[in-house]
């Protein structure tokens, strides 16, 4: 991604057959989408329908990235998994509330809670080993 101020980076910190945990950090606007996108779609190509995001370092989403997250929503959801989003900030809950689509989502506090709520066969190990991977 670009270096400016409007940057988004997309980590992966934990893996498993068919559950990854990204980290999403940044801003997740109209500049930065098609890239998030990119980048998620081919998490959840490589048999990954299971996502967990976590978005403690999330510092901006507007309509556009709240569209990457609902598009990413259906798409876990026609291939019978699940997107979590953990450790949402205060910014990101107003969003989804004011937008009446909180309920769409599966909130969680932090990124263990997210897990717990994943399959027992398809959940990494968490906390995540020093070798975590970048996506």
């Amino acid at each position: 991604m670009s270096s400016d101020k409007r940057s988004l980076a997309v980590t992966a910190i934990a893996e498993a057959e068919e559950c990854a945990v990204l980290r999403v950090s940044g801003e997740l606007d109209l500049r930065t989408e098609q890239a998030f996108l990119a980048e998620a779609r081919s998490v959840v190509s490589a048999g990954h329908r299971f996502l967990v995001l976590d978005l403690t370092a999330l510092r901006f989403c507007d309509s556009r990235g709240l569209s990457c997250l609902l598009a990413l929503e259906w798409l876990c959801r026609r291939l019978e998994g699940r997107l979590l989003l953990a450790s949402l900030g205060v910014r990101m809950l107003r969003l989804l509330v004011g937008t009446q689509s909180l309920g769409v989502f599966s909130c969680f506090p932090t990124v263990g809670h997210a897990l717990a709520a994943v399959p027992d066969g398809s959940r990494p190990a968490w906390p995540p080993t020093a070798e975590g991977t970048s996506v």
